[in-house]
């Protein structure tokens, strides 16, 4: 597609209250405090497509380790299981295993109140399917559960995708190269996503840049710049960095650049 064509759309991965502190059954780190940034993206009058994903489990699917008792002792975080696709044995993958978290139609699986939720164009509920683990909002990586996204972009003749959520070394990577291979210019929006394992976050860029022409950009960087056209360069972060500090737990430590 020509880069001279700009129809963006903003990609908000499962900003959910099972992601966030501070009771989130599978709380990443800081989730909660990404919400400024994300409500700003938002306001972007840019954007022909806003688009938030929820994690929609059934209580028996296959990544919470509770529902694996009958092989075995199974940790959450630590183990890890094999799925195969269901008509085909020869396609399989292996992933790890999670609390039980976003069962669908509960309190965790809601989108956090603090996001501008009235904002969104739709809602795409991912990982429905209780045979497979989707961290991508497109499918999963048998290709057995589709969530429409894709056709969605299209039907909206997008050719930018923005990703930001939670969290950055699952759902928001596997969104966004997808993303890149659904033939859209994907960026990951750096100060908008945080990771269930930070230290890996560094190789994760690595791996998505190299391989999947994924950009993992900065709010202020040009790229991000170009969703408000009238803001002075460099200074998106200024518009809402000053309220980040709300949004953080006792138990968390705010960044010195949130004071």
């Amino acid at each position: 597609m020509a880069e001279s064509t700009f129809r963006p759309a903003l990609l908000v991965v499962d900003m959910q209250e099972d992601f966030c502190p501070p009771s989130g059954s599978l709380a990443v780190t800081l989730g909660r405090s990404l919400t400024p940034l994300i409500n700003h993206l938002l306001t972007s009058s840019v954007l022909h497509l806003r688009v938030a994903t929820q994690d929609w489990h059934p209580p028996n699917h296959i990544s919470f380790a509770s529902n694996h008792l009958a092989v075995g002792s199974k940790q959450p975080f630590v183990d890890s299981i094999t799925i195969v696709h269901p008509d085909d044995p020869s396609k399989q993958y292996t992933t790890r295993l999670w609390p039980v978290h976003c069962v669908a139609n509960t309190p965790g699986a809601a989108l956090i109140p603090e996001l501008s939720s009235h904002l969104f164009d739709i809602i795409i509920k991912k990982g429905q399917d209780p045979r497979v683990e989707m961290y991508s909002a497109f499918y999963d990586p048998l290709r057995v559960s589709y969530s429409g996204l894709g056709d969605a972009l299209r039907a909206k003749s997008i050719t930018h995708v923005y990703v930001v959520g939670l969290a950055g070394d699952y759902c928001v990577r596997n969104t966004a190269v997808d993303a890149s291979t659904e033939g859209f210019v994907t960026y990951i929006v750096e100060e908008g996503t945080k990771c269930v394992f930070p230290d890996g976050w560094a190789a994760v860029k690595k791996e998505m840049e190299q391989t999947s022409n994924v950009k993992v950009v900065s709010v202020d960087g040009p790229e991000v710049g170009r969703l408000f056209p009238s803001v002075v360069p460099g200074t998106v972060s200024a518009s809402f960095a000053p309220l980040a500090a709300s949004f953080f737990t006792s138990d968390e430590t705010a960044p010195a650049t949130a004071a």
